[in-house]
């Protein structure tokens, strides 16, 4: 009896320790960085190797309780606070090419079909994580129809759907420089118009379910990064789906964070590459080269 309700207890940590595992034999297939690779193997045996559910800890200290741990990191231990949470690893499914960002920001009391649908195409996030750091600089509030109160409100939901307070910086800093994610986006579509790179099939807008969508990984100054063409309902509208370029970036304790790369269409910057959000700080780049 005793070791059934102990298997049962573990079934979370196994269940977790699957994820992490199908994340590192994606990434090898995609080719990514072989650190990152050993890096989410390593923390699926260290849940595998708990003799207590790794949800207990989460309970009872947080994710530092699961930093504490040997091999798990800050942003591993979020994917397991994020599995802990959802029973899904939204990083995985992106790889995968099936994940619903509108459909996850539903989820969130206030946010409905169209404020979901009008976050993912203007601010270009999808996940949690992004839109509470959206909800907090900012760009939410600038958004139609969401004034203070409605993003306070955001910002509660989404405090306690994350088990936090407030939100951590990104990376403790501003992230990867705007000609570094430049230098990543000309790479990505080089590659891919060359067809040098691995093609996933998105579940969205596909439904002959084609490997069309080059994937990238690549690495520069500490940075890990994973870049792919928008395959939102937008970018199909306005036919940007080979323009948009969706570059999502990682540290070494693998927290992640997003920009979007368009083809500029008015003003001084008409023709060239920016950062969206960072409209600035490209034009200052551009004036500085």
């Amino acid at each position: 009896m005793q070791n059934r309700a102990s298997k049962n207890r573990l079934a979370f940590n196994h269940a977790a320790a699957v994820l992490l595992r199908d994340m590192a034999e994606l990434l090898s297939q995609q080719k990514a960085n072989p650190f990152r690779i050993n890096a989410y193997r390593r923390a699926a045996q260290t849940l595998d190797s708990l003799d207590v559910d790794a949800r207990e800890i989460l309970e009872r200290d947080g994710e530092p309780g699961l930093i504490a741990l040997p091999a798990i990191g800050r942003g591993i231990a979020s994917s397991v606070a994020e599995i802990a949470r959802t029973g899904n690893l939204s990083q995985l499914e992106r790889l995968r090419g099936s994940v619903e960002p509108e459909a996850l920001f539903q989820t969130v009391p206030g946010i409905g079909p169209e404020s979901a649908r009008l976050i993912h195409d203007e601010l270009h996030v999808d996940t949690l994580e992004e839109l509470e750091l959206a909800a907090h600089d900012g760009r939410l509030e600038a958004l139609p129809r969401f004034g203070p109160r409605r993003v306070a409100a955001v910002q509660a939901s989404l405090a306690s759907t994350l088990g936090r307070a407030s939100p951590r910086a990104r990376h403790d800093g501003a992230g990867p420089s705007v000609g570094l994610l430049l230098e990543i986006d000309a790479e990505y579509r080089e590659k891919a118009a060359s067809d040098k790179l691995p093609k996933i099939a998105p579940k969205r807008f596909n439904p002959k379910g084609e490997a069309w969508l080059p994937i990238l990984h690549a690495q520069r100054n500490g940075w890990h990064f994973t870049a792919l063409f928008s395959n939102t309902a937008r970018a199909h509208e306005l036919k940007r789906t080979r323009d948009w370029v969706v570059i999502y970036f990682y540290d070494d304790h693998h927290e992640e964070g997003q920009h979007t790369v368009v083809t500029e269409t008015h003003g001084r910057l008409e023709g060239k590459r920016v950062v969206r959000g960072r409209e600035a700080e490209s034009a200052r780049f551009y004036a500085d080269n």
